[in-house]
């Protein structure tokens, strides 16, 4: 198939950055879904994802969703910590009658994915402050990139 060329020096492999973001944001909650391993906080089926948001997620595995968007947003920026996580899962917060302004994601969520994820080792710090994708989480993550392209 196509994921021989991760090993070979022949051929280019296939990385995360060569599939579309949504397809490969749903297999990964699928694949980190279906392993088990991941531990779901009990909150998660009252959490608003922040503050500029009046209910919950309705999909059961927003949970999942969210760690896959965490851990391929840091792929392709390293670095990040979870306030750039906040920043990058901002909204607009809906005033009424007075202009709407920008409003962070949640910080709690943020924090927990990311512990998770550096639980299944796809992400450890960063020497430069912030997390970053560890060896191991982005040859995993190549492997899920590369049978979405095959």
């Amino acid at each position: 198939g196509a994921c021989e060329g991760l090993f070979s020096s022949t051929m280019p492999g296939v990385t995360v950055k060569d599939v579309p973001a949504d397809k490969f944001v749903g297999s990964l909650a699928e694949h980190f879904k279906k392993t088990g391993k991941v531990k779901v906080p009990m909150w998660s089926d009252v959490a608003k994802t922040g503050t500029h948001k009046e209910l919950s997620p309705y999909s059961n595995d927003w949970y999942f969703i969210r760690m896959a968007s965490i851990a391929r947003h840091i792929y392709l920026r390293k670095g990040v910590g979870v306030g750039g996580l906040k920043k990058a899962y901002c909204g607009s917060r809906r005033n009424g009658v007075r202009p709407s302004h920008s409003s962070l994601g949640s910080g709690s969520i943020a924090r927990h994915a990311v512990h998770a994820l550096e639980q299944l080792n796809i992400l450890e710090k960063s020497t430069e402050g912030g997390r970053q994708i560890s060896k191991t989480g982005r040859r995993d993550l190549d492997r899920i990139a590369c049978g979405l392209k095959a």
